[in-house]
């Protein structure tokens, strides 16, 4: 079985857009954990666009399932993951201003950094995921600085899906070869939908967990966040 995890810094979005607290993120959390959500996802950017800091704070304790937080890791991040100590902390190589992520880390460059971090998470006793694309050399130098697992980022999965399932799943299926090879988790995360998900978990073994919100909390507005979840969670049997 694959978990869910549901990213749901969208709901942030929402209600940052009006003020208040309607939708409340807490409760959207928790229901998710309700209908079958394996984990709540967050991203907290400088800019607290969405997910804000003292949200990471209020849902630590209302999370029963695995939280994880994602993120580049400024010093100020590293310090905020420490604090909250979440299950799990995906490090991603975006730059503040950011849209959304876009491309994995080149690890080799900049492994004595992501070695450094790795270690500090991992001695608070945080599993720590490294956001990458499906190089193989990649991957492994992933292992070498430490990481647990890797995110497998899939946006060129995404699209490339319709026109050639095959050949879209082809790199991934590789890139699993490798991580398992390595002794690495593998999780995966980006534009993954009801209409391409249940394909990639089919297709690639050892498939730990997915993070989705973006395209999880748009199908919600039409079908209702419930049975959003479950049509998800389907996906992954």
């Amino acid at each position: 079985m694959t978990n869910l995890s549901v990213n749901i810094n969208k709901i942030a979005t929402l209600r940052n857009a009006r003020g208040g607290n309607v939708p409340c993120v807490e409760q959207v959390a928790q229901d998710c954990e309700m209908w079958g959500a394996d984990g709540i996802t967050v991203h907290p950017r400088p800019d607290e666009r969405h997910i804000r800091r003292s949200d990471v704070l209020t849902l630590r304790p209302l999370v029963k399932t695995e939280f994880n937080i994602e993120g580049y890791p400024t010093e100020e991040f590293i310090r905020l993951v420490l604090m909250v100590k979440p299950t799990q902390v995906t490090l991603v190589p975006d730059a503040p201003q950011q849209l959304t992520s876009m491309a994995g880390w080149e690890v080799e460059p900049n492994k004595e950094f992501l070695a450094e971090v790795v270690e500090r998470f991992q001695e608070a006793g945080i599993r720590v995921s490294i956001f990458v694309g499906t190089d193989g050399d990649n991957i492994r130098a992933a292992a070498r600085v430490g990481a647990d697992r890797v995110e497998l980022y899939t946006g060129p999965y995404a699209k490339a899906f319709h026109e050639n399932p095959e050949q879209a799943i082809a790199p991934y299926i590789a890139a699993a070869q490798v991580a398992t090879s390595v002794g690495l988790g593998i999780n995966a995360g980006h534009d993954l939908s009801l209409d391409n998900l249940k394909y990639f978990k089919e297709h690639i073994p050892h498939l730990a967990e997915v993070s989705i919100g973006h395209q999880l909390i748009s199908d919600a507005l039409y079908m209702g966040l419930e049975a959003t979840v479950k049509a998800y969670k389907a996906c992954l049997r």
